[in-house]
This record gives C-alpha cells, sequence and structure tokens, in this order.
C-alpha cells in the first residue's frame, strides 16, 4: 500500500529530531549556539531525509516495476483461468451429452429387454396355450366323432354346430330349471320354517290365554264372593234401613200425637206443616219447659203447714 510524501516525510523528521529538549540547556548555552545546533540539526536531517528520498525512490521505482510484472502475470493469470474454465464447461458438457446418451442407451436397452422378456412371456403363454388346446382336440377327438355319428341320425341338424348349439340350450335350461328348483326349495324350507315358527307362536299363545283365563277366573271367582258379599250387606243395609224407617215413622207419629196435644192445651197452636217433626218437638220441648216452670212455682207457693 502507498504512503503518500507528507506522511512519509513527517514520519522521518518526526524519528531525526529529538523528542524534547531538556530544560536544563536553556539556562547554559546562548541562543546563538542554540540556532547553529538548530540549523545542523535541521541540515543533517535534511541529509538524512534525501538520502532515505533516494532510496524511497529506487525502492518506489522497482516497486512499481514489480506491480507492473505483478499485473502482467495477472492477466496472464486470469486468461489462463478464462482458457480454463472454457476448457471445463466445454469438458463439463462434452461429458454431460455423453452420460445423457448413455442414460438413453440404457434406457432403450432396458426398454428392449422389457420388450424381449414380455416377448418371450407371450412365447411361451402360446406355446402353453397350444398344447392345452393340442390335449383337448385328443380329448374332443371321440366326442366329434360321436356327434358326428348323432348328426347322421338326427337329420333336422344340418351342421355339427346346430347340435352343439341344441346342448347348450338345453344344459342352459336344465341349470335354469336346477337354479328354480333349488330356489323353490328354498322358499319351500323358510315357509316350512315360517310355520313352525307360527306353530310355536301358537303354543305360547294358547299357554299365554290358558293362563290368562285361569288368572280371569280366579278374578271372577274372587268378584263373585265380593258381589255375594255386598249383596248380604246391601240386604242388611235394606232391613236396617227398613227398621229404622219403621223406627222413623213410629217416631213422627208420636211427635204428631205429643204435637197435638200440646196443642189442645193451648189457646193459639202453631200452625206447622205435618212433615215438620223438628218443629213439632220443639213446641212439645217449649211445653214441657212451661209446665215444669210452672209446677216449681207452684211448688214454691205451697205453703209450709203448722207445727
Amino acid at each position: 500500500m502507498a504512503v503518500p510524501w507528507e506522511e512519509y516525510f513527517r514520519l522521518a523528521l518526526q524519528e531525526k529530531l529529538p523528542a524534547k529538549i531538556p530544560e536544563q540547556s536553556v539556562d547554559h548555552f546562548p541562543p546563538v549556539l542554540r540556532l547553529l545546533e538548530k540549523r545542523q540539526e535541521l541540515v543533517d536531517a535534511d541529509r538524512g531525509l534525501q538520502a532515505q528520498k533516494e532510496v524511497f525512490q529506487t525502492t518506489r521505482a522497482a516497486l512499481k516495476e514489480r506491480w507492473e510484472q505483478l499485473e502482467q502475470k495477472e492477466q496472464e493469470l486470469q486468461g489462463s483461468f478464462v482458457r480454463f474454465d472454457k476448457f471445463l464447461k466445454d469438458t463439463e458438457a462434452r461429458r454431460s451429452r455423453a452420460l445423457r446418451r448413455a442414460a438413453q442407451e440404457r434406457l432403450r436397452a432396458d426398454r428392449r429387454e422389457a420388450e424381449a422378456r414380455r416377448l418371450r412371456a407371450q412365447f411361451e403363454e402360446l406355446q402353453r396355450e397350444r398344447a392345452r388346446l393340442r390335449c383337448r382336440l385328443v380329448r374332443l377327438e371321440p366326442c366329434a366323432r360321436l356327434l358326428g355319428r348323432v348328426r347322421e341320425q338326427l337329420p333336422e341338424f344340418q351342421e355339427v354346430p346346430e347340435l352343439v348349439a341344441r346342448f347348450d340350450g338345453l344344459v342352459d335350461m336344465q341349470a335354469a330349471l336346477r337354479l328354480t328348483e333349488r330356489q323353490r326349495l328354498a322358499e319351500l324350507e323358510e315357509a316350512r320354517a315360517r310355520l313352525q315358527r307360527l306353530r310355536d307362536a301358537g303354543q305360547g299363545e294358547l299357554l299365554g290365554q290358558g293362563q290368562r283365563r285361569a288368572q280371569l277366573l280366579q278374578r271372577l271367582e274372587a268378584a263373585r264372593e265380593r258381589t255375594l258379599r255386598w249383596e248380604s250387606k246391601w240386604i242388611q243395609i235394606q232391613n236396617t234401613g227398613a227398621e229404622k224407617t219403621l223406627l222413623l215413622g213410629r217416631t213422627r207419629i208420636a211427635a204428631l200425637n205429643l204435637f197435638q196435644l200440646v196443642c189442645r192445651h193451648k189457646t193459639h197452636p202453631p200452625a206447622l206443616d205435618i212433615e215438620d217433626t223438628e218443629g213439632q218437638l220443639e213446641q212439645v220441648k217449649l211445653f214441657i219447659l212451661d209446665l215444669s216452670a210452672m209446677l216449681a212455682s207452684l211448688g214454691q207457693a205451697k205453703p209450709t203447714p203448722a207445727c
């Protein structure tokens, strides 16, 4: 890093000059001598600075030349770096293209291998199917001869496929009939099970009805007993009511007779209804009270016999 000239000379001058002049020399040396000493020191410092300046100029020229060489080498290195980077990019691009081609070749090879395996498996399957059909043909050869003889005996069928179609129709019809039969048997079993459940439910209902009938009979007997008890009580109540009614009639007749007797002894008898038994008894009561008061007053008024 370059240092400014002013800063460099200032630092050099500070190194040459003394840091501080002792205060004691001020009193021992005259001003002229101090001035000469200062001038001599400045001359020495100037010479030193000139020498350092020449050294610095030489060093600066050498450093400048070295710096130019370094810049030239740096430019050469940058060019080399650019060429090497370009070479690396070209190499990487060629490598990427080669890898993509290799991957595509591997993918195509895998596809061809998979297709070959599929074709081999399909070929093996076709061979097995061929062998199976050959075995089936050998096994069905007697059936074919039999069908030929049957067709000869049945002139209404022109070709063997017609006979086979007829046979297939009969087989389908037989299967449908068997299916229908199984369905009918299942429905019959379900109906039987439902009938058995109904029978069981009917028996349970009959048992329940019998139990309820027995309970109702017991309740009927208890009701009859209660009816007989209440009837006897009702008869007793009727008898008691008749007796009470008869007693009430006699009481009313007696009260009426008493009232009539009271009325005979009164100058102005009260006019009461013949059914007003309580009023009649009240008048009889008043009459008896009057008689009692009268008898009491007569007893008090009776003179005492002389001794």
